[in-house]
């Protein structure tokens, strides 16, 4: 069974259509900025748990400490 050349070419138009939205999606989701951004975000909200902040300014207070003491010692 021959298939008409018009039903071919919208079928092949429909699947560019399709191929480049999927290479769209893939560009956008593999674009570095939006990992870093991703990443940014996923910092700042480890950031806004109390735990996870005096833990750091903690660790930061006992270092700055150590230098001081290292310096003056």
């Amino acid at each position: 069974m021959a298939r008409d050349p018009e039903s071919i070419q919208s079928e092949i138009e429909k699947t560019r259509d399709a191929l480049a939205d999927s290479l769209d999606a893939l560009t956008d989701r593999a674009n570095p900025k939006r990992f870093v951004d991703s990443g940014k975000q996923q910092i700042a909200i480890k950031l806004e748990d109390p735990k996870i902040r005096y833990a750091l300014i903690g660790v930061g207070a006992v270092l700055a400490l150590a230098v001081l003491k290292k310096l003056f010692s």
